[in-house]
C-alpha cells in the first residue's frame, strides 16, 4: 500500500484541520470542509483507514476521528521544506518593528528577536547569541580523573578554549587515553570549530570503539554558553489545549527554565540550516508532545547563532518556517551592519 495522490490530499487536509482545531478529524469533516475531488464521506473514511494502517494517523478513541501521527508531521514538514515558503508582508513589518530603535548591545538585539518571533508565531521562541568560530585546534588532551570520567582539554591557536569532564569506559587506562588523545590531535589539528563537528561525526561513524567517549568530546565542542540563550513568550505554550494537564505543562515549563536543556533542544545539525524535531525526536520525555523548529543564522563566513520555536506537535509549520527564515536574514543583516559580532 503506497501514499498515492488521493491519500496525500486527504492527509494534508487532516493535518491542516487538526492544526487549527486540535480536535480529532472525521471523514464527514473532510468531505464538507475540503475539496478532495468530490469524494464521498465513505470513500474518505476508507482512505483514512489505509492512512492509519500506514502509520500516518492515530485514533485516540474508538468512536472519534483521527489525529496525525509523528510520522505524518514528519512527512508534512519534509514537503514544506522542499517547497517555497514566503512570509506575508504584514508579518514581515511586525518583525522589523522590533528593530526600528536599534539596540546598543548584541544581547538586546537577540532578546528582541526572540520576543518578535514569539509574538508573530504565538509559540515560545529561543535565540542564541552569534559566536565566531575562527579558532583552530592545536591539541586534544584527555586526562584520567576517575574510573569512568576524564578531563577533556582542547588547546587552540587562541589558548585554552575548552576543559570539561566527559564519560569514558572503565577499562581505559592512562596509556589508552594518551593514544586516543594523539589520534584526535592528528585528526582535528588545524580544523575550525565548525569543521571539528563534521570531522567528529565522521570519526564516530568509522570508530567502532569508545563511541561514548567520542560523543562526549562532540558534546563538549557543541555545548553553548548557557548564559547566551534568550527566551521569548514562555507562557505562550500554555494557551494550547495539549498542555491543559498540569503535570504536562509543568514538565515543559521546567525545560524552558533550564538553559542546558534549551541549548540541547536548539542544537542544529552540523550540515543543516533547519532542524525540525517532532515529539520523541526532541530527545526529552518532557517535550515528547512538542515540536522544535530551529534554524542557524550566519553572519559572514565565521559566526553563527540559532533561532527557533517550541510548540505543540500540531505546530503551524508553514507559518513558522518562513518567520524563522526571515528573522535569520534580518538578524544577520543587522548585526553585520553594526559590526556587533562577539
Amino acid at each position: 500500500m503506497d501514499m498515492d495522490e488521493r491519500k496525500y490530499h486527504i492527509l494534508r487536509a487532516i493535518i491542516d484541520d487538526y492544526i487549527l482545531t486540535a480536535m480529532p478529524v472525521g471523514s464527514r469533516t473532510i468531505s464538507k470542509k475540503y475539496d478532495i475531488g468530490g469524494l464521498s464521506s465513505a470513500t474518505i473514511r476508507n482512505e483514512m483507514s489505509d492512512l492509519e494502517a500506514l502509520g500516518y494517523l492515530d485514533q485516540p478513541h474508538t468512536s472519534s476521528g483521527r489525529v496525525p501521527s509523528a510520522k505524518a508531521y514528519r512527512f508534512y514538514v519534509e514537503e514544506l521544506l522542499r517547497g517555497t515558503n514566503t512570509l506575508p508582508t504584514e508579518e514581515a513589518k511586525r518583525l522589523r518593528l522590533h528593530f526600528d530603535q536599534r539596540a546598543g548591545q548584541v544581547a538586546d538585539v537577540i532578546s528582541r528577536a526572540a520576543q518578535a518571533i514569539s509574538e508573530v508565531t504565538r509559540y515560545t521562541a529561543v535565540a542564541t547569541m552569534p559566536k565566531a568560530h575562527s579558532f583552530h585546534i592545536k591539541k586534544v588532551q584527555l586526562v584520567s580523573l576517575t574510573e569512568k570520567a576524564a578531563l577533556l582539554i582542547l588547546l587552540t591557536d587562541e589558548g585554552l578554549i575548552k576543559d570539561t569532564v566527559i564519560p569514558v569506559d572503565s577499562h581505559l587506562t592512562e596509556d589508552h587515553l594518551h593514544e586516543i588523545s594523539k589520534m584526535l590531535t592528528e585528526q582535528l589539528s588545524g580544523l575550525s570549530a565548525v569543521n571539528i563537528r563534521d570531522k567528529l561525526h565522521d570519526i564516530i561513524e568509522a570508530f567502532g570503539l569508545h563511541r561514548k567517549m567520542l560523543h562526549g568530546v562532540l558534546e563538549a565542542v557543541e555545548k553553548e554558553n548557557v548564559k547566551d540563550i534568550m527566551v521569548g513568550g514562555r507562557a505562550n505554550i500554555l494557551q494550547y489545549p495539549e498542555y491543559s494537564d498540569t503535570e504536562k505543562a509543568r514538565a515543559v515549563l521546567s525545560v524552558l527554565e533550564t538553559r542546558e536543556k534549551l541549548s540541547q533542544l536548539m542544537r542544529t545539525g552540523p550540515r543543516m540550516t533547519f532542524t525540525i524535531r517532532i515529539g520523541e525526536e526532541t530527545g526529552m520525555p518532557e517535550t515528547s508532545d512538542c515540536s522544535v523548529v530551529s534554524m542557524t543564522y550566519h553572519i559572514g563566513d565565521d559566526a553563527t547563532g540559532t533561532i527557533g520555536v517550541i510548540g505543540p506537535r500540531r505546530m503551524r509549520y508553514a507559518r513558522v518556517i518562513p518567520v524563522l527564515e526571515y528573522m535569520g536574514k534580518a538578524l544577520a543583516d543587522l548585526l553585520r551592519e553594526t559590526g556587533q559580532i562577539p
